[in-house]
């Protein structure tokens, strides 16, 4: 059995545990940042087919900082 990565576990608990609506996933689009709600970034990537995990750069819930890709 294998340990989920941060990232994953994050995302299990907000999808399985706890209302989705209330995640922002921030990711790199080319040159730019953007930020949607997790359901829309669900669907946006198809399940990380289009947008893949390692160009995640944050994700929030209610502007707490659960999960950041940058040294802070």
């Amino acid at each position: 059995m294998s340990k989920k990565g941060r990232l994953e576990e994050i995302l299990s608990k907000a999808i399985h545990f706890d209302d989705p609506k209330l995640y922002w996933v921030h990711y790199r689009d080319f040159e730019s940042f953007v930020k949607v709600s997790l359901p829309e970034f669900l669907v946006l990537s198809q399940n990380f087919q289009l947008i893949p995990a390692h160009r995640v750069i944050k994700i929030t819930r209610e502007e707490k900082l659960l999960y950041s890709k940058m040294k802070i």
